[in-house]
């Protein structure tokens, strides 16, 4: 749990990953519930930095498409 204590975002998301298994009646089991919620995380920081938006690496002279 320490882990997650240092990390706010990652610690609402394991809460709010018990309340969801909680309202669905099952009891979730802690050491389970942190591996889920930390490979979420994970997927999306791999998600927003596949985004070409986020990509920092790129020329400033480079011509993103447009978002409509």
């Amino acid at each position: 749990m320490c882990l997650l204590c240092d990390d706010e975002k990652a610690y609402q998301a394991y809460m709010n990953y018990l309340d969801a298994m909680e309202r669905q009646g099952k009891a979730a089991d802690p050491d389970k519930a942190m591996d889920a919620v930390l490979d979420q995380l994970e997927a999306a920081d791999k998600a927003r930095a596949s985004d070409p938006a986020n990509d920092k690496t790129l020329s400033p002279f480079f011509c993103s498409p447009i978002n409509k």
